[in-house]
């Protein structure tokens, strides 16, 4: 190829490639006079590079009269400091309005490092103030922000993750990146890759969601309740709609959520107390009320109740019939039968353990194939892996123990049951007493 063919060829690749820019770009030879006009400015602005080209600055057609001047002085100052100069000037359009642009400029170097004019990129000032508050936006939300933010790639793991929505994962900022959702979550990644994948095939939800999750840390599992928002990410540059993950916004809200949980669960055990009473009065022996109290203790409460009463030499314990076992008990003897034999309860059970202290003990089954052992050796029913033992008091004498038993998919009793249980505990215990002669 000759020199010739070369040179118009790298002016072609030159010319497609200013054309193709997103930003406006003219540029200056020494003496001010435009050499280059790409099809941005032509939009911006509305002169075409032939009517551009050849012009000796922007007086009397780019520029109003007044302006004219001082625009092309800083505008050529770049040949004369290093780096880029950054200007906002308001230049004139074809049709006679006015736009507010703002401008980088560089000097261009010649032969022997002389100066060889300017190149100059502008762009209106509002679309520039629009890109910086996206950039600013971002940096807020990934550095200050008090929600988490993770952005989540189409492969569901985490790209991008702020400081707060790491301290919600109880690791470090990159230690979550690339790793699968499930590696983060003991419960509740079912639910969040849910979301996560209707969002990247239909959109967000209309509102934000809560998730309950259990979140793997350091110090153990965290049960959380985040209040969570997604937004689909989409490249602004192709020609279609392409996903690029999920932008996932989330709060935590596990406190309040659990202390509405806590206060509706104590409205409905005090309706259940006061349901109860009602139900107890109206019964005629005392072993049918205490049924009907513990009938209505279990609802919601537990699987299982026992009720173990000491024998008349206050020694030993017997199993009451009173003993509902997830169905509803039929009225019988509220004590044992002359000749009942004892439980055979071992030393350090919960039961005794609740009688010698005159207060609640708490217990679980061990995990595994030790759970069945555990519960044969404590006399209790199979099935069974929480137990919650509670003194039967009245009249200042230990009358029996009331034993509470939730299967393996409730939860381990906590506080507040046992400060439930022992005042269903109270109330049965006057049952019980109505028909025990006091010592």
């Amino acid at each position: 190829m000759s020199a010739s063919g070369r040179s118009e060829t790298t002016d072609d690749l030159l010319a497609a490639l200013l054309d193709g820019m997103d930003a406006a770009l003219c540029a200056f030879d020494a003496d001010g006079v435009i050499t280059h006009w790409n099809r941005e400015a032509e939009r911006i602005l509305g002169w075409s590079a032939a009517e551009a080209v050849g012009r000796r600055g922007f007086a009397g057609w780019a520029a109003r009269a007044a302006d004219a001047q001082d625009v092309e002085a800083r505008l050529m100052a770049a040949q004369d400091v290093p780096g880029r100069q950054v200007h906002e000037f308001a230049l004139l359009t074809k049709d006679g309005g006015r736009v507010l642009v703002r401008t980088q400029s560089a000097g261009v170097p010649g032969a022997g490092g002389k100066p060889a004019g300017v190149y100059c990129a502008f762009s209106e000032v509002h679309a520039q103030i629009d890109l910086e508050r996206s950039i600013a936006l971002s940096e807020a939300l990934m550095d200050d922000a008090s929600w988490g933010v993770v952005l989540v790639d189409v492969d569901l793991r985490p790209a991008v993750v702020n400081a707060q929505a790491a301290a919600a994962f109880g690791s470090g900022r990159t230690a979550l990146l690339g790793r699968p959702l499930g590696e983060l979550l003991a419960q509740g990644v079912e639910e969040l890759e849910g979301a996560l994948q209707h969002v990247l095939a239909e959109g967000p939800p209309p509102g934000p969601v809560e998730l309950w999750v259990s979140v793997r840390t350091a110090a153990g599992v965290r049960r959380r309740c985040w209040r969570s928002g997604f937004l689909r990410l989409a490249s602004p540059l192709a020609e279609e709609p392409v996903p690029l993950g999920v932008g996932w916004l989330f709060q935590d809200i596990t406190e309040a959520r659990q202390a509405e949980l806590d206060t509706a669960q104590l409205r409905f055990r005090s309706q259940q107390l006061h349901r109860a009473g009602r139900a107890a009065g109206e019964c005629e022996e005392s072993a049918e009320a205490a049924s009907v109290r513990l009938e209505f203790a279990l609802a919601g409460f537990a699987d299982h109740a026992l009720i173990d009463v000491l024998a008349a030499d206050g020694a030993r314990l017997v199993r009451s019939p009173v003993s509902p076992s997830g169905a509803v008990p039929a009225a019988g003897p509220l004590l044992p039968g002359p000749g009942a034999i004892p439980v055979r309860y071992e030393p350090g059970h919960p039961a005794l353990q609740a009688l010698d202290r005159i207060g609640s003990v708490r217990a679980s089954a061990p995990g595994g194939a030790a759970a069945e052992g555990w519960l044969t050796a404590r006399r209790w029913p199979q099935g069974a892996a929480h137990a919650l033992c509670v003194v039967l008091r009245s009249r200042g004498r230990s009358l029996g123990i009331l034993t509470f038993l939730r299967g393996p998919s409730r939860p381990p009793f906590d506080r507040a049951d046992a400060a439930y249980a022992e005042e269903v505990a109270s109330r049965v215990a006057t049952d019980l007493a109505l028909s025990t002669p006091a010592a």
